[in-house]
C-alpha cells in the first residue's frame, strides 16, 4: 500500500478523512506551520503523527506521495521541493499561479520520474463520473457543444476581509471547476473571449474584481463551449437549477450533471429521458463534514485513481501538463476581462515559452 502525507490541513481535511477511510493508501503524517490547526486535525480525527516543519515530510524515505493544499502561490516551490526528494505529487488545484514556474516543474518530473496528479474535485463527483462514462460509452453521439456554470451565493465571504483584497479574484477560485470541465471535453480550446463586472452587491462591499463573468470558448476543430460565473446574487431553488452543473449536447442526445445535487439527467441515443438520483449512503460518502463542506468522496476517489496510476503504469488526468494548461486558459480568460479583446490560448503559453 502506498504511504502519504498531507501538506496544508485547511482543504487539506477531506484529505485526511479521504487517506483514512482508503484501503489504497496509507496515511503516515500530515503537516501544516499553523500548530493549532495539527491538534484540531489530531483530535478530530485520532491521527496523531503530525509536524509543523514541511522538511520533515520530504526527508522521510517511507513517503511515497506528498498531497499538497497550502496557497496557492506556494504550490510550485511545495511541488518542486516533494519532486526533487523523490515523491509522487497530489496539487490541489489551480495548479500554479505562476507560469514561469511550469517549465522547471515539467523537466523536473520527466527527469525524477515521479507522477503530478491536479486535485480537481468535481471530475470525481458521482453525477460528472456518470456523465462521463456515458459519453465514452457513446450513449449520447458525438459532441456538439458543452456548457458549464458556477453560480453561488457568496456574499458571505464579502464579510472576510482577504475577500475585498486585489489579489482575490473569483475567475481562479470558482471558475476553475466549470474551465476544467469544458476543457475535459474539449481540450483544444485555441480562442477564448469573454466579460465581466462587478454586481452591485460586489461594488458595495468594495471588491476589485469581477464577480459576475460569460466566456465563449472556440476549439481548434471549430466547435464551442461556454462558461458562466456569477458569486454575489441569490440562486435558485436547488429544484429548479443547480449552483454547478455541466451540459453537454451532442448529435445523438444530451446530458446534464448537477453539483452538489447528486442529480443527472439523460436523454440518450433511443430517446429514452431519465433522471437519477443517489441516496443517502452515496450522500454521506461524498459529504462528510458539516453542511456539505469539505466533499471527502471526490478527495477519496481521486487518491485511489492516483495511486492506481502509480501502481499499474498509466497516466492520471488531469496531469501536469494538463494543469499547465487549465492555468493558461484562466490566464487568457483574465486577459480578455482586461482588454475587452478575444485572447488566443498559444499566446499565454508562448509567452512563456511552453
Amino acid at each position: 500500500m502506498l504511504k502519504i502525507a498531507i501538506l496544508g490541513l485547511g482543504e487539506g481535511r477531506s484529505t485526511m478523512s479521504a487517506a483514512i477511510e482508503s484501503s489504497k493508501v496509507e496515511l503516515v503524517k500530515v503537516c501544516d506551520r499553523n500548530e493549532e490547526l495539527c491538534k484540531q486535525r489530531a483530535k478530530e480525527f485520532d491521527f496523531h503523527s503530525y509536524t509543523t516543519n514541511y522538511d520533515d515530510l520530504l526527508k522521510d524515505e517511507a513517503i511515497d506521495i506528498i498531497a499538497i493544499y497550502t496557497p496557492d502561490h506556494l504550490h510550485a516551490e511545495h511541488v518542486k521541493q516533494a519532486l526533487l526528494h523523490g515523491k509522487h505529487v497530489v496539487c490541489t488545484k489551480p495548479f500554479i499561479d505562476d507560469l514561469s514556474d511550469a517549465k522547471e516543474l515539467l523537466e523536473l518530473s520527466e527527469k525524477t520520474g515521479k507522477k503530478v496528479f491536479i486535485g480537481q474535485s468535481s471530475r470525481f463527483f458521482e453525477p460528472a463520473k456518470r456523465q462521463r462514462a456515458d459519453y465514452e460509452a457513446g450513449l449520447i453521439g458525438d459532441l456538439i457543444t458543452i456548457e458549464a456554470q458556477y453560480h453561488a451565493d457568496h456574499r458571505w465571504f464579502l464579510k472576510k476581509e482577504w475577500s475585498l483584497l486585489q489579489s482575490f479574484k473569483w475567475l481562479y477560485g470558482g471558475l476553475s471547476h466549470p474551465v476544467d470541465f469544458i476543457r475535459w471535453y474539449l481540450p483544444n480550446i485555441e480562442e477564448v473571449m469573454g466579460y465581466g463586472m462587478i454586481s452591485s452587491n460586489g461594488k458595495s462591499a468594495g471588491l476589485k474584481n469581477e464577480d459576475t463573468m460569460h466566456f465563449i470558448f472556440k476549439a481548434t476543430d471549430g466547435r464551442i463551449a461556454r462558461v458562466s460565473g456569477v458569486y454575489t446574487s441569490p440562486t435558485q431553488p436547488a429544484q429548479r437549477d443547480s449552483g454547478m452543473s455541466t451540459i453537454l449536447r451532442a448529435t445523438e442526445g444530451a446530458s446534464q450533471a448537477d453539483y452538489h445535487e447528486l442529480r443527472y439527467a439523460v436523454t440518450d441515443k433511443t430517446g429514452e429521458e431519465k433522471v437519477i438520483t443517489w441516496g443517502d449512503s452515496t450522500l454521506k460518502y461524498y459529504f462528510r463534514f458539516e453542511g456539505q463542506s469539505h466533499h471527502g468522496g471526490e478527495y477519496q476517489n481521486y487518491l485511489e485513481y492516483f495511486a492506481d496510476s502509480i501502481e499499474q503504469g498509466f497516466t492520471a488526468y488531469p496531469d501536469m501538463k494538463e494543469g499547465i494548461g487549465t492555468v493558461a486558459l484562466l490566464q487568457a480568460m483574465d486577459k480578455t476581462l482586461q482588454t475587452g479583446m478575444p485572447v488566443k490560448i498559444a499566446d499565454v503559453l508562448n509567452e512563456y515559452g511552453l
